[in-house]
């Protein structure tokens, strides 16, 4: 009679299968590395932030969360219809106000029966806009200084803005980088226009 349990000697050892092992471990140490990468580059050269009011509705709405790229104007200077995320008049203590970019340096600036004129041509809008009631400082012409931008919020008669003079032309220094993906919700997930 033969025993069915305890030791058996003669029981064979069940190979490793190296080959397999060596190949999880280089895909494990591949995708550490990329979510590595990933996480260093978000945050040296973007970083996350949450809208704060309406006033860039309906491109961009109360708590939505946006990615910064604060590396491209470094390197460059921002573009009419630019997207920026900027600290106003460089407060610290302020949230980050974003804006679009209407007017560049040494452009001439002026709001008349609700229409945005730069350099005495309509601007151009990129985003669908109401007239503007109320023109505040931009009613008389403007002219924008060496490294300064007029910014006006999408949502035209519900912003602080370059028209206002707690604000007025945004200084290239206090232009913390350029608002380009929403991260959050996840139904507007994707890159800004």
């Amino acid at each position: 009679m033969r025993r069915t349990s305890g030791l058996d000697f003669n029981r064979r050892k069940r190979k490793v299968n190296t080959g397999l092992l060596r190949e999880l471990a280089v895909w494990t140490g591949e995708i550490l590395l990329a979510v590595l990468t990933a996480a260093v580059l978000v945050l040296s050269v973007g970083f996350r932030i949450s809208v704060v009011g309406p006033s860039m509705s309906p491109t961009l709405e109360n708590g939505e969360q946006i990615l910064v790229n604060r590396i491209g104007y470094k390197l460059f200077d921002p573009k009419r219809n630019d997207l920026v995320v900027f600290l106003p008049n460089g407060n610290e203590k302020a949230h980050y106000y974003i804006k679009r970019v209407i007017a560049l340096p040494g452009d001439r600036v002026q709001i008349k029966d609700g229409i945005v004129y730069i350099n005495g041509e309509p601007f151009e809008e990129k985003a669908e806009v109401s007239a503007i009631e109320n023109p505040l400082l931009a009613e008389d012409e403007i002219v924008i200084g060496k490294d300064e931008y007029f910014v006006l919020g999408d949502n035209r008669n519900n912003s602080e803005d370059s028209r206002y003079a707690s604000i007025g032309n945004v200084k290239k220094e206090h232009i913390i980088g350029q608002a380009w993906f929403i991260a959050y919700p996840w139904n507007k997930f994707g890159f800004l226009k």
